[in-house]
């Protein structure tokens, strides 16, 4: 389990890598969602096209993280690349009906450049 964290001006990328199940160091998530949380970002997208599986711990991360970036009035947040196994936990939490989804990164960032206001195209 990794995270990376890349700063471009006011879109903070998260870059999620590894199995993210039962049993995931619940302090060192925390201390990342902090320094999401400090950064005072507007916009975030969590990258999840290197993660092989997710259990109810990184569920809480990014609902915790989604919910403290839309609170903002010019707030966005868009999870990208999940794969086969990821969709369907996103699916059966019913995550993928709050959390706007894309296949993957580029079109959300050039939305988000270009002023897209759209919701579901450049998250909300």
């Amino acid at each position: 389990m990794l995270i990376e964290i890349e700063n471009q001006n006011d879109v903070c990328i998260l870059r999620l890598k590894g199995r993210f199940m039962a049993g995931a160091d619940p302090g060192y998530l925390r201390s990342r969602a902090e320094e999401v949380r400090t950064g005072n970002y507007s916009k975030l997208l969590v990258d999840m096209s290197e993660v092989d599986a997710i259990g109810s711990t990184v569920i809480g991360f990014v609902v915790a993280l989604y919910t403290s970036i839309i609170k903002k009035a010019d707030g966005r947040f868009t999870l990208t690349g999940a794969n086969k196994r990821v969709r369907e936990v996103l699916d059966l939490t019913r995550l993928d009906t709050i959390i706007p989804l894309a296949p993957d990164a580029g079109p959300v960032l050039a939305a988000w450049r270009g002023g897209n206001s759209d919701a579901r195209a450049a998250g909300r």
